[in-house]
């Protein structure tokens, strides 16, 4: 077998991506992974001019870069570019190198490896890392709170016995109504203290029940669309948790919604069912999870905020304490799944992942 065919049967087995391109940077080759990548088919690209093929939306010329390479023979490496593909934008590093061979115009080699999903394990583990961390922090403060609390409220109770005047008694049911709010307040911190009750759920029926339940509080301002996958399987979990978690997030939306003075579309709240397949959750790839998305048309969250949402206390409202998504985040988490949030102005997505394999039931 020639050299030329046995390099071209190397390059066609590679998983990283190939493109060859001559110094007017048209493309001459491209390897399988490279039209699985840019879902562009061989045929249709060469002879294109690079821009034509995918475009670097990263902040930097590609091409400048590229003819830097081509004049100075110097490689090049770009890491988390995002690339241009279609309609789409895909995570990539990438290696441009100059190809020089003697009486032969120069020609360009680029490597691209994928790493969105490199990207997401990294983001998920950081996510759930982060969240463990922080929950059993606040926990810990919470039991620090409740310690004292029981001894304030006595105090204040016998003080309000011994009072001579009884209008002075109004000072020490002040005391005695703010250590409960404090004992309420850390005991949503601390999180669920029962056994979850394990069943077949149709998570088709815990959502009409938040349906219900938001239609009831929105009283006709906020319209909510169900579109539903209705072939998902049962899960094994309990539907109250489950109702508690969505229901929060749900909450969150109507609030953004009732509360955006410059709302122009009419308020909505969409609750959206899927089936997602390969997917991974943290460092884990599963068969087939369930993906819950609430979607709201509402202002969106500040993109600072975003990051840290599902941190306890962390809230983008005034009135709001910052504990819902948190204890959210931890009842998915008992089921192995996670909650993810994508917003901008117009549109705020949560995406609860529920794995559907056997072994993960929540126990």
């Amino acid at each position: 077998m020639a050299y030329n065919e046995v390099y071209k049967q190397i390059l066609d087995h590679l998983s990283t991506a190939v493109v060859m391109m001559n110094d007017r940077l048209e493309v001459t080759y491209l390897n399988p992974a490279a039209e699985m990548l840019l879902a562009i088919s061989r045929n249709r690209a060469v002879g294109h001019h690079l821009r034509e093929v995918f475009f670097d939306v990263s902040g930097e010329d590609a091409i400048a870069v590229i003819n830097e390479t081509l004049r100075t023979a110097h490689p090049f490496t770009k890491r988390e570019a995002h690339l241009r593909v279609g309609i789409h934008e895909v995570s990539v590093d990438y290696t441009v190198a100059a190809l020089l061979s003697p009486g032969q115009s120069p020609s360009v080699l680029i490597e691209l490896q994928q790493i969105d999903r490199l990207l997401r394990i990294s983001r998920e583990e950081a996510i759930l890392a982060n969240h463990q961390a922080t929950r059993q922090l606040v926990r810990g403060v919470a039991h620090e709170i409740k310690n004292p609390l029981g001894g304030i409220r006595g105090a204040a109770q016998l003080l309000g016995k011994a009072l001579p005047d009884s209008n002075l008694t109004e000072y020490t049911q002040i005391i005695i109504d703010e250590a409960d709010r404090l004992r309420n307040l850390a005991d949503r911190m601390l999180g669920p203290r029962k056994l979850p009750d394990l069943q077949p759920v149709n998570i088709h029926e815990c959502l009409e029940r938040i349906r219900s339940l938001v239609l009831v509080e929105a009283e006709g301002e906020v319209n909510i669309v169900r579109d539903y996958d209705l072939s998902l399987p049962e899960l094994h979990a309990d539907p109250d948790q489950l109702i508690q978690a969505i229901l929060n997030i749900t909450g969150n939306a109507l609030q953004a919604l009732r509360e955006n003075p410059a709302q122009k579309l009419p308020p909505m709240i969409t609750l959206r069912t899927r089936a997602q397949r390969q997917f991974t959750i943290g460092a884990i790839r599963h068969r087939i999870v369930m993906r819950i998305d609430i979607i709201d048309n509402g202002p969106g969250i500040p993109s600072g905020l975003v990051e840290r949402i599902f941190y306890p206390m962390v809230s983008g409202r005034a009135s709001g304490t910052g504990l819902g998504l948190s204890i959210a985040q931890d009842i998915i988490h008992q089921y192995h799944g996670l909650i993810e949030c994508d917003s901008q102005p117009g549109q705020t997505v949560f995406s609860i992942y529920l794995p559907l394999e056997n072994g993960h039931d929540g126990r």
